[in-house]
Protein backbone atom coordinates (compact mmCIF):
# COMPACT_ATOMS: atom_id res chain seq x y z
CA UNK A 1 0.00 0.00 0.00
CA UNK A 2 2.02 2.58 0.72
CA UNK A 3 5.65 1.65 -0.82
CA UNK A 4 7.93 3.51 2.19
CA UNK A 5 7.30 5.68 4.84
CA UNK A 6 10.06 8.02 4.22
CA UNK A 7 8.57 8.88 0.14
CA UNK A 8 4.98 8.91 2.27
CA UNK A 9 6.10 11.47 4.09
CA UNK A 10 7.96 13.58 1.88
CA UNK A 11 5.55 13.35 -1.45
CA UNK A 12 2.38 12.57 0.01
CA UNK A 13 2.22 14.94 3.11
CA UNK A 14 4.96 17.25 2.09
CA UNK A 15 5.03 17.94 -0.96
CA UNK A 16 1.46 16.96 -2.29
CA UNK A 17 -0.01 17.91 1.06
CA UNK A 18 1.65 21.40 0.74
CA UNK A 19 -0.53 21.60 -2.82
CA UNK A 20 -3.69 19.78 -1.08
CA UNK A 21 -3.65 22.64 1.36
CA UNK A 22 -2.79 25.48 -1.05
CA UNK A 23 -5.75 24.07 -2.82
CA UNK A 24 -8.42 24.06 0.02
CA UNK A 25 -7.34 27.20 0.97
CA UNK A 26 -7.82 28.98 -2.57
CA UNK A 27 -11.32 27.23 -2.93
CA UNK A 28 -12.14 28.58 0.71
CA UNK A 29 -10.91 32.38 0.10
CA UNK A 30 -12.77 32.88 -3.11
CA UNK A 31 -16.04 31.66 -1.18
CA UNK A 32 -16.44 28.27 -3.16
CA UNK A 33 -17.83 25.31 -1.48
CA UNK A 34 -16.00 22.42 0.10
CA UNK A 35 -17.28 19.24 -2.38
CA UNK A 36 -14.78 21.13 -4.75
CA UNK A 37 -12.00 20.37 -2.99
CA UNK A 38 -12.45 16.63 -2.44
CA UNK A 39 -13.03 16.77 -6.22
CA UNK A 40 -9.62 18.56 -6.60
CA UNK A 41 -8.38 15.94 -4.19
CA UNK A 42 -9.04 13.31 -6.55
CA UNK A 43 -6.73 14.49 -9.13
CA UNK A 44 -3.78 15.13 -6.56
CA UNK A 45 -4.15 11.98 -5.24
CA UNK A 46 -3.64 10.76 -8.88
CA UNK A 47 -0.69 12.83 -9.07
CA UNK A 48 1.03 11.95 -5.65
CA UNK A 49 0.87 8.37 -7.46
CA UNK A 50 2.56 9.45 -10.43
CA UNK A 51 5.39 11.37 -8.42
CA UNK A 52 6.51 7.65 -6.43
CA UNK A 53 5.74 5.67 -9.11
CA UNK A 54 8.29 8.18 -11.28
CA UNK A 55 10.48 8.93 -8.96
CA UNK A 56 10.89 6.09 -6.90
CA UNK A 57 9.87 3.19 -8.51
CA UNK A 58 6.50 2.89 -6.71
CA UNK A 59 3.44 1.16 -8.11
CA UNK A 60 1.31 3.46 -10.15
CA UNK A 61 -2.20 1.22 -10.19
CA UNK A 62 -2.65 0.54 -6.68
CA UNK A 63 -5.67 0.84 -5.70
CA UNK A 64 -5.30 0.89 -2.08
CA UNK A 65 -1.84 3.38 -2.46
CA UNK A 66 -4.63 6.10 -4.71
CA UNK A 67 -7.35 5.77 -1.84
CA UNK A 68 -4.91 6.21 1.19
CA UNK A 69 -3.23 9.31 -0.39
CA UNK A 70 -6.26 10.91 -1.74
CA UNK A 71 -8.27 10.69 2.10
CA UNK A 72 -4.96 11.96 3.81
CA UNK A 73 -4.86 14.62 0.88
CA UNK A 74 -8.71 15.54 0.95
CA UNK A 75 -8.23 15.60 4.66
CA UNK A 76 -5.28 18.41 4.65
CA UNK A 77 -7.40 20.22 2.14
CA UNK A 78 -10.83 19.69 4.14
CA UNK A 79 -8.96 21.59 7.09
CA UNK A 80 -7.22 24.06 5.08
CA UNK A 81 -11.07 25.19 3.66
CA UNK A 82 -12.52 25.18 7.21
CA UNK A 83 -9.88 27.15 8.94
CA UNK A 84 -9.57 29.54 5.61
CA UNK A 85 -14.10 30.10 5.93
CA UNK A 86 -13.84 30.72 9.75
CA UNK A 87 -10.60 33.41 9.26
CA UNK A 88 -12.68 35.16 6.15
CA UNK A 89 -16.16 34.92 8.20
CA UNK A 90 -15.02 36.96 11.05
CA UNK A 91 -12.70 39.10 9.06
CA UNK A 92 -15.24 40.16 6.17
CA UNK A 93 -18.09 40.14 8.87
CA UNK A 94 -16.74 41.56 11.81
CA UNK A 95 -20.33 42.63 13.65
CA UNK A 96 -21.69 39.38 12.90
CA UNK A 97 -19.03 36.68 13.70
CA UNK A 98 -16.27 36.18 16.55
CA UNK A 99 -13.64 33.41 16.17
CA UNK A 100 -13.69 30.11 18.06
CA UNK A 101 -10.87 28.17 18.13
CA UNK A 102 -8.70 27.49 14.47
CA UNK A 103 -11.98 25.84 12.30
CA UNK A 104 -14.70 27.85 13.89
CA UNK A 105 -16.80 30.85 14.73
CA UNK A 106 -19.58 31.95 16.46
CA UNK A 107 -22.20 34.57 16.40
CA UNK A 108 -21.29 37.67 18.50
CA UNK A 109 -23.38 38.72 21.61
CA UNK A 110 -24.70 41.88 20.67
CA UNK A 111 -25.35 43.83 24.75
CA UNK A 112 -28.30 46.57 24.29
CA UNK A 113 -28.01 49.21 26.57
Amino acid sequence: MIHSIPVFIGVTLGFMGGCAFMTGHSISNTWRPLWQVLAYALLLGAADRFLVFALFGGPLLSLAGYGLDTLVLAAIGAAAWRATRARRMCLQYPWLYERVGLFGWRERLHHHL
